[in-house]
């Protein structure tokens, strides 16, 4: 039966995975397991439920309890539900929730690179890239076009940030993810030796066209991509495979390292 409790201190300590502005503290705040994080939308909390991630509480207006979370409540069974009006939500946690419900969740222990690498055919390579607009765009396009997985190098911003796990419209639940263990450009002897070859997304003169004929029928492939300013670092793009380009028109240069993602996903992909 679902534990419904009507919020009457805004500073409580069990509403923290709501009010902390801080979402990496998240990580390290609870002693027993690899931290939490929160999930926003109906959607989005329904696919990490589906996908096996254990709920802790949830955080929703007094209407949705009989209306668009009522499924929710149910299948995570006796967990506290928190609950105020609109305006009261939007005080505790800053921001407006558009949707309605939150949910903070146990994170799952992440796997090895090794481990996502032995499977995988196809994979997404995430260089220093800390937009977590961004990284939740190329994780859905990821998703969407049939590659395996995403590996991020330590730099990177976490997936599970809120912001993230929402633009990704919840594909960070569904696609294997981890973390390289080494930076830049030492990981791509972590790739290499798995048997990936290494194409760069970057704007240099040795660029061959996203379309060759090489990189499609390469049986293990790694597309690596940079950050929106400086792009790869040199030394990455050196010791890659390829470096590879998107035709352009009208004089542009790039694209939004989101767009440039979906582009190359579609042309790489063996599963669509």
């Amino acid at each position: 039966m679902a534990n419904i409790i009507e919020i009457t201190d805004l500073g409580a300590e069990e509403l923290l995975p709501y009010t902390d502005t801080s979402e990496k503290r998240l990580i390290d705040c609870f002693s027993q397991g690899d931290g939490i994080f929160t999930a926003e939308s109906p959607k989005v909390i329904r696919t990490a439920l589906g996908c096996g991630y254990a709920p802790l509480s949830l955080l929703l207006e007094r209407k949705y309890i009989n209306g668009q979370a009522a499924d929710i409540i149910e299948l995570c069974g006796d967990i506290p539900v928190y609950t105020a009006s609109s305006e009261i939500l939007e005080r505790l946690t800053g921001f407006k929730l558009t949707q309605g419900v939150l949910c903070a969740m146990r994170r799952k222990k992440l796997p090895s690179p090794q481990d996502i690498l032995a499977g995988a055919e196809r994979i997404a390579v995430l260089e220093d890239i800390m937009n977590q607009t961004n990284i939740g765009a190329v994780f859905r396009s990821a998703a969407a076009l049939g590659f395996d997985a995403v590996l991020l190098t330590p730099s990177c911003s976490d997936p599970l940030f809120r912001r993230t796990v929402r633009v990704s419209m919840g594909t960070v639940f569904q696609l294997p993810w981890t973390y390289l263990s080494t930076g830049a450009p030492d990981y791509i002897s972590e790739l290499k030796a798995e048997g990936f070859s290494c194409a760069a997304m970057a704007l240099r003169r040795d660029t061959v066209r996203i379309d060759d004929a090489g990189l499609k029928s390469e049986p293990k492939l790694a597309v690596i991509l940079g950050t929106e300013g400086s792009g790869l670092k040199d030394s990455t793009i050196d010791r890659c495979d390829y470096t590879i380009k998107i035709p352009m028109a009208h004089g542009v240069d790039s694209l939004n390292v989101a767009a440039a993602s979906a582009v190359a996903f579609f042309q790489l992909s063996r599963n669509i």
